[in-house]
């Protein structure tokens, strides 16, 4: 005797996906705050960058921010944002143009009352005159033969 069973399929009603919505802002901005903030001239290594990131962002990171960093510079070394110089990352020029304008409007709406504050007057230091005098080996012999006896 044959019997057949039947299985039937239970249906679960799908949750509707929300956004991944973060509290912290895009890892391009991040990095880019890190470069502009650190001003090295050759670029600036991932590791300065992560360690400018955890000390800004550390409590909204997630614990896999270093490896998800890692990914975010190599694209945007390809994407033409970053200019890679050997093992560091440095700002594109197209990216630099962009943020320049920001900061010129920034600096010109807040305008801050300077402080005039005395300055002590300098002392003039003394200086040698005359070229710095120079001795044959000789001479520094007999002057060291001279200081023995």
């Amino acid at each position: 005797m044959t019997t057949t069973t039947q299985l039937k399929k239970i249906t679960v009603p799908k949750k509707p996906k929300t956004p991944n919505t973060t509290s912290h802002p895009t890892y391009f901005q991040m990095i880019k705050e890190a470069l502009l903030a650190l001003h090295e001239k050759s670029g600036s290594s991932p590791h300065a960058i992560a360690k400018h990131m955890e000390a800004k962002h550390k409590a909204v990171l997630p614990s896999n921010f270093r490896k998800i960093l890692a990914t975010q510079l190599k694209n945007s070394a390809a994407k033409g944002k970053l200019i890679k110089v050997k093992a560091s990352f440095k700002l594109s020029e197209a990216v630099k143009k962009i943020t320049k304008p920001i900061s010129k409007s920034k600096k010109t709406r807040t305008r801050k009352t300077k402080k005039v504050t005395k300055v002590a007057p300098v002392k003039p230091t003394k200086k040698r005159l005359g070229p710095k005098k120079m001795k044959s080996p000789a001479a520094k012999r007999a002057n060291k033969a001279s200081a023995k006896a």
